[in-house]
């Protein structure tokens, strides 16, 4: 179930970016896309509501709320200026997980989701390319030996993560020999890490860095093992629309559009915009 909808819907025009956004946005010249085909509006919004999933758990995204109490955030603007350009009025619908968001594309219970792009989620939606990206990295315990994103990959390992996260569904595909081991959320996830005395703790590098602090003598490993790659996500088989959010996306990428949510939003540094596809 989703972690509560936002049951009050938001009219196309009703949200106000940062004055120094839109300028920003606008000083490049970037071309506006044309109105959306009745296909896409269709797919996207056939009651003239477009229904946009967002995951709660990623604080780099959602990062607050509106004055109204909505999510606000990196990814609840992108979902706004999208139901902009279609016209359309907007209903943002929070999932407490993305492993929650992912279940509900079967139930119709969205028609666009803000969420990570990984293999796994990728069987049940189709994925643009990325509009922005997290790197993701190690926390090793204080006299730790692991000195490389490389020496994890070792016999006998054994690293945290958390449950069905984007990171964590990477791991599982892609190491060879460590073991991963999960948890619901990150406290749980870092309590397993502690309390088992776990080699490695795998997270976004931004939310490692605070999970340091709690562990004196802890280290962040320098590099990454991916990157979190930041989607917009739709229900599969929809061509058009498919087309209409890739073109859209990498306008507002090459525009400066991207970069400046980032800006607005205290992440820069954190989220970095995805290069153009």
């Amino acid at each position: 179930m989703a972690a509560g909808l936002v049951r009050r819907c938001l009219k196309s025009g009703e949200v106000t970016f940062q004055s120094a956004v839109l300028a920003g946005y606008a000083s490049h010249g970037v071309r506006r896309l044309g109105t959306a085909s009745p296909q896409v509006l269709s797919q996207l919004a056939p009651s003239g509501v477009l229904k946009a999933a967002l995951n709660m758990r990623n604080p780099l995204l959602v990062t607050g709320k509106t004055q109204a109490g909505d999510p606000d955030g990196v990814a609840p603007d992108m979902a706004r200026e999208i139901a902009r350009r279609l016209n359309v009025n907007l209903e943002l619908i929070p999932y407490s997980s993305p492993g929650e968001l992912t279940d509900a594309v079967t139930k119709g219970e969205w028609a666009l989701a803000l969420v990570a792009n990984e293999p796994a989620r990728a069987k049940l939606i189709d994925f643009t390319a990325a509009y922005c990206e997290i790197e993701a990295t190690y926390l090793v315990p204080p006299g730790s030996a692991l000195a490389s994103i490389q020496d994890v990959d070792g016999e006998g390992v054994r690293v945290a993560a958390v449950a069905r996260g984007a990171y964590q569904l990477w791991l599982s595909d892609n190491l060879k020999h460590a073991k991963v081991l999960t948890a619901e959320g990150h406290p749980a996830t870092f309590a397993l890490f502690v309390d088992e005395k776990l080699d490695a703790l795998a997270g976004l590098r931004d939310k490692l860095s605070a999970e340091a602090l709690k562990l004196p003598g802890s280290r962040v490993l320098d590099g990454k093992f991916t990157s979190v790659l930041q989607s917009v996500g739709i229900p599969k088989g929809r061509e058009a629309s498919m087309a209409f959010l890739q073109e859209l996306l990498e306008e507002l990428k090459a525009g400066g559009f991207v970069e400046g949510l980032i800006e607005k939003h205290g992440v820069r540094g954190k989220l970095a915009v995805s290069a153009p596809a």
